[in-house]
């Protein structure tokens, strides 16, 4: 028998994920930058925004990915709200990219984790129908 469950309630886990999003959206970062006009470096207090994603949920409410997976995603109970946690991380991170607050560079490597794929499928199989109009002559 393992441990007790982490949330109790499928409204347990939808407050805590709740939670985990706001603390993404709301990190406040300190970023240096050096003023010509006044010749000093000048510190500023940020606010910045994290990709969600299941594992940073993981870490943030104190249990494992593989309890997560086993105790709530496999429960019928609780697969709905595990499903729109996964969507709200794609959307997330798309969101991200479009606005470009991620990097465009990473993009392959970030929605591999959604099943998107940087791959051109270029070998066609069987054959491709060709019309030839008459509607156009050509002149000699």
């Amino acid at each position: 028998m393992g441990r007790a469950r982490k949330f109790r309630s499928v409204k347990a886990l939808e407050e805590a994920w709740e939670a985990f999003k706001l603390d993404c959206d709301n990190q406040m970062v300190l970023t240096h930058d050096f003023s010509s006009k006044n010749s000093e470096f000048v510190s500023k207090d940020l606010k910045r925004s994290v990709t969600y994603t299941i594992e940073g949920f993981c870490v943030f409410a104190g249990i494992s990915r593989t309890s997560f997976y086993e105790n709530y995603a496999n429960d019928e109970h609780y697969a709905d709200t595990v499903t729109r946690m996964r969507e709200e991380c794609e959307v997330d991170a798309r969101k991200k990219f479009e606005l470009q607050i991620i990097p465009s560079q990473l993009a392959g490597l970030w929605m591999s984790n959604y099943g998107y794929s940087m791959k051109n499928d270029s070998n066609i199989i069987g054959s491709i129908p060709v019309v030839i109009s008459g509607d156009d002559k050509l002149e000699d």
